[in-house]
């Protein structure tokens, strides 16, 4: 008897049937991937998998012995907010690729402002030809809030070129070549040292506006932001406060309170800031879809079902 593995998604048309044509071929010969919509009774009850993006809740709820959940994506916050407590357990795309287009993603930025490209870009508009003096990236301290898996990547590339890397987490950690930070002694330290502080700490109750007005004000004068995590995890008044006000020079955002950015939100102006439509790490759908079906062939195999979130800290 073939397995039906659902499929529940709220993506975007265009996403949905691609992941619709890539996971029925990588899981060929292991299961069946359905879309919820064309499930029918029998099936739902009998899922104990399900693979999901973006799912609508009450999907997810009419599958009602679902053991566990695949996610497409890396961050899970929404689908941990989502789901009930006692739900199925929530396993993300955990894909080193995804690490590796992240960290390329920080270097491009970071460079970016490096290199002064903002001022430049002004210049060009108002027609003036001024030559800034260049910093060496050892000169350039950048200092990474979040050092998982994308964090960590992201923060040895950084180091791999030339830069002098600081890097942050809520509880102690250690990478190889990094000064490591925790706790908000630690936050503290690292704002108030990074001449670009870039954001890569998933979104959870505790790092919801983790950086706030009393948080900016502690950066370094001139001091430059890329928030590529959740847009919630800065506070936006405050955000603009300190580029209007200092000290922050520019902020690099991929991520926003409200996606896509309504068209009358004031970044879409502001000339302190690069806005960018949440493109750093996109999932790459071949390597992904051949994730999700080794973790999904292990399960029906062996029933071990890979690492979960842990619900309490969001991640």
């Amino acid at each position: 008897m073939t397995t039906i593995v659902p499929f529940v998604s709220q993506a975007s048309s265009d996403e949905r049937q691609a992941w619709r044509e890539a996971l029925p071929e990588a899981l060929r010969g292991m299961a069946k991937v359905t879309p919820f919509e064309d499930l029918t009774e029998a099936e739902r009850a009998a899922a104990t998998v399900a693979i999901v993006a973006n799912p609508d809740p009450a999907k997810v709820a009419a599958l009602p012995n679902l053991v566990w959940v695949q996610s497409l994506w890396a961050g899970v916050e929404r689908l941990a907010a989502d789901l009930p407590d006692d739900g199925p357990l929530i396993v993300r795309l955990t894909d080193p690729q995804m690490a590796e287009t992240m960290s390329e993603a920080v270097l491009a930025w970071t460079l970016y402002l490096h290199r002064d490209m903002p001022r430049y870009m002004h210049q060009q508009r108002a027609k003036v030809w001024q030559e800034h003096m260049l910093k060496t990236p050892m000169e350039r301290t950048i200092g990474v809030l979040g050092i998982g898996k994308l964090g960590g990547a992201s923060a040895q590339r950084l180091k791999a070129n030339g830069f002098n890397v600081m890097g942050w987490s809520r509880s102690k950690k250690e990478l190889d070549g990094i000064s490591c930070f925790h706790g908000t002694d630690g936050l503290n330290a690292v704002l108030e040292q990074s001449d670009i502080i870039v954001v890569l700490v998933p979104l959870t109750g505790e790092t919801r506006g983790l950086l706030g007005r009393e948080e900016l004000r502690r950066c370094k004068e001139n001091a430059a932001i890329i928030n590529f995590a959740r847009g919630p995890i800065i506070d936006t008044s405050a955000l603009i406060d300190a580029l209007d006000n200092g000290p922050l020079s520019h902020a690099v955002l991929d991520v926003f309170d409200e996606e896509p950015l309504p068209a009358s939100n004031p970044f879409w102006a502001h000339d302190k800031v690069t806005v960018l439509p949440h493109i750093s790490a996109p999932t790459i759908i071949s390597t992904a879809a051949a994730i999700v079906a080794r973790n999904i062939g292990t399960y029906l195999e062996t029933g071990e079902i890979p690492q979960s979130i842990d619900r309490n800290r969001g991640y």
